[in-house]
């Protein structure tokens, strides 16, 4: 008949997985401590688990001596030949004890504390041998119940936290909820749980892909980079190996089936998927969609580009608290400075550039300079302080401080150089010879010719129009 010892260490075995062995070793070590209590700490006492019976058996250890004075270590020899016949003076007579199960209650008490110490190792040991390959992988369980804002979940077998900061903001989820995460970290000996998920992590976007999209997983469409800030916005560049295959089409499916089932999974993260393209000018255009672009300018030596897009895509191109350049900038890996035509175009002229070169006066303030007729610090520095309240960025102090400064720069400009002044003497001098051109076409118009034309001026001018329209010849 099997013992009662003996069922329970073979059920526990199958039930958790344990080394039938390990949970043998536990029950032995937690005997040996409970005797000890109980018999004396100087006994040399050895346990052992007789598998034929399923019970666990105590011997002790003495010496043979002529005379016994310490019991706990020493045994008459007169004794010992009561128990082994063929025992000689100095040998270690090995004693089976027979009342050993009431240890008492503190004896019992650590014997189960160690079995259970003991089982948590071994339990701890079987969770790091099934998990340790799936690092890495998207795991599903349930919710368990909360700790301090982390969430605990039940894959099953045994529980994973997913830590606060490692959840989707603003997305809840109630004890029972089915999840899915990815597994970040499979730790071999901890107090806490051994398994870290995470749903933030950029990985686990890109493997619910892998599970939605079957052409990722036969190695056709390959994820090239991903970048993300969960709960909000995501971007995945792919690409694909054969030319016959759209890897935006594919990522998407049919009527967007696939991609829906992601953001879904993902509680209405909004997702861009991107053609990745070797050559960074072409990828950060995909990558900066739907905004469109006009120019790119690469600087490989500094690991950025500077992109420049129509005036009414640059808010699009940014896109809320830059969030749309910041995803593209991490998606390409580098730094991404967007700035609008306009913007660019004034970035050409010298005069915003001597603007641009004041302390305390960054782009934005020089474009709304600029835009308000002032251009260069020349015009600056002719400002009066009135003129310059109209921008709102500028208080009276700020303004005045401005204007001195553009005095001080004006004052500090070289005088023009001998090209300049030639450039000069050679425009004063097709303007003198337009002047004789016209004077002498003069000559040749009659006197009524001259009256018709000064009263057609003078009903212009009765008539409020300002503008004149002229229209100049073609070079």
């Amino acid at each position: 008949m099997v013992s009662e010892l003996k069922r329970i260490i073979d059920q526990i075995s199958r039930d958790r997985g344990f080394d039938k062995q390990l949970l043998v070793e536990a029950i032995e070590e937690a005997v040996q401590s409970a005797a000890r209590k109980k018999l004396g700490s100087r006994r040399d006492i050895e346990v052992r688990y007789n598998d034929e019976y399923g019970e666990v058996e105590v011997f002790q250890f003495r010496s043979v001596v002529e005379v016994a004075e310490d019991e706990q270590t020493e045994i008459s020899y007169e004794e010992a030949i009561s128990l082994d016949p063929d025992v000689q003076m100095g040998d270690e007579l090995g004693e089976k004890m027979q009342n050993i199960t009431d240890l008492g209650r503190i004896a019992a008490q650590s014997a189960k504390q160690v079995i259970i110490h003991k089982m948590k190792d071994a339990e701890r040991e079987v969770i790091y041998d099934m998990f340790k390959d799936r690092q890495g992988e998207v795991v599903s369980g349930i919710v368990q119940r909360f700790e301090r804002g982390n969430m605990i979940i039940n894959l099953g077998r045994t529980d994973a936290i997913l830590p606060k900061d490692q959840q989707i903001p603003k997305r809840s989820f109630k004890q029972g909820d089915r999840i899915r995460a990815y597994l970040t970290e499979v730790r071999q000996t901890a107090r806490d749980s051994q398994l870290v998920l995470s749903r933030t992590n950029d990985e686990f976007l890109a493997k619910l892909f892998q599970m939605e999209v079957p052409e990722i997983s036969e190695g056709i469409v390959r994820i090239m980079g991903v970048s993300r800030e969960p709960g909000f916005r995501a971007k995945i560049a792919v690409s694909s190996s054969e030319s016959d295959v759209d890897p935006v089409g594919a990522c998407v499916g049919m009527k967007g089936s696939r991609v829906q089932n992601v953001v879904q999974e993902l509680q209405g993260e909004r997702i861009d998927i991107v053609t990745w393209s070797p050559d960074p000018a072409k990828y950060v255009y995909n990558a900066l969609a739907p905004a469109h672009v006009s120019m790119v300018r690469v600087d490989e030596d500094n690991n950025s580009m500077l992109v420049v897009v129509p005036n009414d895509q640059l808010s699009l191109a940014i896109g809320r608290q830059g969030q749309n350049v910041r995803l593209a900038s991490r998606l390409l890996g580098w730094r991404i400075d967007v700035k609008s035509e306009q913007r660019w175009n004034n970035l050409q002229d010298a005069g915003y550039q001597t603007i641009l070169a004041l302390d305390g006066v960054d782009e934005s303030l020089a474009d709304q300079l600029f835009g308000k007729g002032v251009r260069s610090v020349a015009d600056l520095a002719q400002k009066s302080v009135e003129d310059l309240l109209v921008i709102r960025s500028l208080g009276n102090e700020s303004a005045a401080a401005l204007i001195d400064a553009a005095k001080v720069a004006a004052a500090a400009m070289p005088e023009l150089s001998e090209s300049d002044q030639e450039a000069e003497e050679e425009t004063s001098v097709e303007e003198e010879v337009a002047s004789e051109v016209v004077g002498t076409l003069d000559e040749d118009v009659t006197d009524e010719e001259r009256e018709e034309a000064r009263e057609a001026e003078e009903s212009g001018d009765a008539e409020g129009g300002d503008e004149v329209s002229e229209e100049k010849p073609e070079a």
